[in-house]
C-alpha cells in the first residue's frame, strides 16, 4: 500500500448514476477503513481538529479505526457531532480537516470525511446510537428549525439536562438536509431519518407543520408556554433572482423551488403525485454547490444540461469533488459567461437564455477576480427550463414577527460568533439565519456554540 495516496472510494459508473438517484459514492467497507486509517501519524498537534467547525476530536476515533473498534469510534464522534453520516458525506473537508492534514504535505490528506462516513454507516447498521444520562434541570429551551443547526443545539442542551422542543415549519425534520441536497448524495431515510431519530432518542420533541411567526410567535413561545430561552436556526430559505428580463416565464424555478420539489416531494419518483416540469434542455445559473446538485438533477431527470457561471473554473465556489463528478456525467460548463435575458416564446414559456461572455479583472471585495462583461459577445443558447442558483438569504417571517430582534441590510439575524447571542434577552441564533446561505458543517458549529451560549445563560438564571 502506497502510504502517501489515499485508499480509493469506490463510485458508481458515471454514465449509471447519471440514470438513477443511488447514492453515486459507495463508501468505505471494513478493510478499506482500517487500510485508509493506517495513514494517520497521530499527530501530538492535531491540526485537523482545529480544523473542524465541531471539533470532533478526528485523531482519537480514527486511532479505534485502526483498532477495529467500531463502536468506541462511534462513542469519540457522537460527543461532538450528532450528524457524522451527514456530515461524512457533504462536508468540505478537502477545505477544512483534511485542508490542513499533516500527511497532504507531502501526500494526499487522510480521507477523514470518508471515514467518519464509514463509522456512522457502521453504527446504523449496527444498532449503535448516542445515550443521554443526564439528569433534568427544569428548564426549557425552544429550538426553532430542525435543520443542521437545530438539531446539533438541541442535542447537545439534551444532553446537558434541558427540557428541549424543536418546532419546524415543514411536514419533515431535517431542514436543508432533506429539501436541499439530492437523494444521490445524501440518502434520506436510511441516513437523514435515523440521525434525526437518534436526537428524537436523546429526548428532544420535534413538532412539525409548525411556522414560527404565523402558528406562534418567539414572544408566545417565552411568555406564555413557558420556555426560558429560544434558539433560531430557521436557515436561509428565500431565494435571490438577477432581475433581469424574462425572470418570471413559465419554466424558471429558483434552485431551492426545484430541489424542493425533488427531493422533499420526491418528484423524481413516478409513484409520487408530485411531479415539476423539467424540459429537454435546462440551464442552471450560478457556481456553487447548489447550482451542481440541480443540475445534476435535472440531468437525471432526462435533461441536457448547463451550468452558466460568470467566473472561471478555478474560482468555482462548489466542491472540487462536485464538480469532478457533474463533469463526469455530462454536464456541460458555460464558464466566464453570464445571462442577461431569458428568451420567452408566444405561450409566456422559457424558449431560451441569452448569456454574455466576460473576462476576470481586478479582485473585487471577496479577493476574486471581479468578472467584466466583453462588449459585443452576446450568444443565444436554447433551453427550455433556467434554473436560478444564486444563493438564498433568511425568511423576514420570524424577525418581523419578533420585538427587538436586530437585522442586517440582508435580513440576517445578528448574532453574537462565540455564543449566538442575539440583541433580545433569551433569544439566540445560528447557521444560515445569521450568516446567510452557508455549508451544513458550519451550521453545526453555530449550533454547538449557541448551545454553550445558552448554557451559560440559563446557568447564571439558576443562581
Amino acid at each position: 500500500m502506497d502510504m502517501m495516496k489515499k485508499v480509493p472510494v469506490r463510485e458508481q459508473e458515471p454514465l449509471v448514476r447519471a440514470k438513477n438517484f443511488d447514492e453515486v459514492c459507495l463508501g468505505y467497507n471494513e478493510e478499506e477503513a482500517v487500510a485508509e486509517a493506517q495513514r494517520c501519524l497521530n499527530c501530538k498537534n492535531p491540526r485537523c481538529v482545529q480544523g473542524c467547525p465541531v471539533s470532533i476530536d478526528i485523531p482519537a476515533f480514527i486511532q479505534e479505526v485502526k483498532n477495529r473498534d467500531f463502536k468506541a469510534a462511534a462513542g469519540v464522534i457522537a460527543k461532538s457531532s450528532a450528524l457524522p453520516a451527514v456530515c461524512g458525506r457533504v462536508c468540505p473537508q478537502e477545505t477544512q480537516c483534511e485542508g490542513v492534514c499533516v500527511r497532504g504535505i507531502k501526500g494526499e490528506a487522510v480521507a477523514i470525511g470518508k471515514l467518519e462516513r464509514f463509522v456512522a454507516d457502521w453504527a446504523r447498521e449496527n444498532g449503535i446510537a448516542a445515550e443521554n444520562e443526564s439528569v433534568k434541570n427544569g428548564q426549557k429551551v425552544a429550538v426553532i428549525g430542525a435543520g443542521p443547526a437545530g438539531l446539533t443545539c438541541a442535542g447537545d442542551l439534551i444532553k446537558l439536562g434541558y427540557e428541549v422542543k424543536i418546532f419546524e415549519a415543514l411536514h419533515e425534520p431535517g431542514g436543508v438536509l432533506v429539501y436541499g441536497i439530492p437523494e444521490f448524495r445524501l440518502p434520506k431515510d436510511s441516513v437523514v431519518k435515523t440521525e434525526v431519530e437518534n436526537v428524537k432518542k436523546l429526548g428532544v420533541e420535534i413538532e412539525t407543520d409548525c411556522i414560527i411567526g404565523k402558528s406562534v410567535s418567539i414572544d408566545e413561545l417565552m411568555d406564555k408556554e413557558g420556555f426560558d430561552a429560544v434558539f433560531i436556526g430557521s436557515g436561509a430559505g428565500l431565494p435571490m433572482f438577477m432581475n433581469i428580463p424574462g425572470e418570471t416565464a413559465s419554466g424558471v424555478f429558483s434552485a431551492n423551488e426545484f430541489l424542493t420539489r425533488n427531493n422533499l416531494m420526491k418528484a423524481f419518483r413516478e409513484d409520487y403525485d408530485t411531479p415539476i416540469h423539467c424540459g429537454k434542455k435546462v440551464a442552471v445559473v450560478g457556481g456553487g454547490n447548489v447550482a451542481m446538485d440541480a443540475a445534476r438533477t435535472a440531468l437525471r431527470l432526462g435533461a441536457e444540461t448547463h451550468i452558466i457561471y460568470r467566473r472561471s473554473e478555478k474560482e468555482l465556489p462548489a466542491r472540487a469533488e462536485e464538480v469532478h463528478h457533474a463533469k463526469e456525467e455530462g454536464i456541460i460548463f458555460n464558464l466566464l459567461t453570464n445571462p442577461t435575458e431569458i428568451l420567452v416564446d408566444d405561450n409566456g414559456w422559457v424558449k431560451g437564455i441569452r448569456i454574455i461572455h466576460m473576462e476576470l479583472g481586478e479582485p473585487d471585495a471577496s479577493g476574486r477576480r471581479r468578472p467584466v462583461e466583453i462588449p459585443g459577445s452576446e450568444e443565444e443558447i436554447e433551453v427550455d427550463t433556467v434554473i436560478m442558483a444564486l444563493g438564498t438569504s433568511p425568511n423576514p417571517l420570524i424577525s418581523s414577527t419578533t420585538k427587538g430582534l436586530d437585522v442586517t441590510r440582508k435580513g440576517c439575524i445578528v448574532a453574537e460568533e462565540a455564543n449566538g447571542q442575539t440583541s433580545r434577552e433569551g433569544v439566540f441564533a445560528g447557521g444560515d439565519a445569521v450568516t446567510g446561505a452557508a455549508t451544513v458543517i458550519l451550521a453545526m458549529g453555530a449550533g454547538k456554540a449557541a448551545a454553550k451560549g445558552i448554557d451559560a445563560y440559563l446557568t447564571a438564571k439558576r443562581g
